[in-house]
């Protein structure tokens, strides 16, 4: 049976930056980090280049929230060993650009780092990893706090909410059954299929913007040859293992 929606990565390149179409990220965004975020505007991103073509194997997609944090949201097709400090880099690269020139350390901006990666980055059975920065004692174990002080000046509960946030999902390790709305959205990026029953934040509005049968001829014959493309990469490393 052939797609009823587009892959998430194409709609990254191609629909998700249609300011109209905000409420599908948004609901993406919010299900994974487990609050609500509103998107102010998208900034430019390193890897959706209008002269890139759609052979490129990494997309990107970089959001300011209305509280001024950055999120940027990474897919990867293919392997790269180094991707971990890819990810290091990409976020380290967030916090020096986006610090003005006289600017103060505490006007540094939150970074949330969202990589989607559909090859076996490193060794793990599960689908979605978080990392969070925390300072932890070496003799009591206890988690470095905040100064009152320092929650009333940056807005902050715990430390960790200055440093930057990763979350890596190896979507190929999901095992097809969403127990929840999270798993919803992964189910939907592994199979580009949205079951009427899901009822994740945003998926009502992603299960109507990525329609295949919503796109213009044009855009049509672009996301076939992008999945062409794909299939074509697939084959070639498929042969390689």
């Amino acid at each position: 049976m052939p797609d009823t929606h587009i892959r998430f990565d194409w709609a990254i390149k191609k629909l998700l930056r249609n300011k109209a179409n905000f409420g599908v990220l948004e609901g993406f965004i919010s299900e994974l980090l487990h609050f609500d975020i509103t998107i102010k505007t998208l900034l430019e991103s390193e890897a959706n280049q209008e002269t890139l073509d759609d052979k490129t194997n990494r997309v990107d997609i970089l959001a300011e929230t209305t509280d001024g944090e950055l999120i940027l949201i990474e897919v990867q097709n293919n392997p790269q060993h180094d991707y971990f400090h890819r990810m290091l880099y990409g976020a380290s690269k967030l916090v020096t650009e986006y610090l003005d020139k006289g600017q103060e350390y505490g006007q540094i901006k939150k970074v949330y780092s969202i990589n989607i990666v559909y090859f076996n980055l490193g060794m793990g059975d599960d689908y979605i990893y978080s990392y969070r920065g925390e300072f932890i004692g070496a003799n009591l174990g206890d988690i470095l706090q905040p100064t009152k002080t320092q929650e009333f000046k940056f807005h902050i509960n715990k430390v960790a909410d200055i440093f930057p946030e990763y979350y890596l999902l190896k979507v190929r390790n999901f095992k097809d059954l969403a127990k929840n709305p999270l798993d919803e959205w992964i189910y939907f990026l592994k199979n580009s299929d949205i079951k009427a029953e899901f009822s994740a934040k945003g998926i009502a509005e992603a299960k109507e913007a990525l329609r295949v049968n919503n796109l213009s001829e044009q855009e049509r014959v672009a996301y076939e040859r992008y999945i062409n493309n794909k299939r074509d990469e697939a084959s070639i490393l498929s042969t390689q293992e």
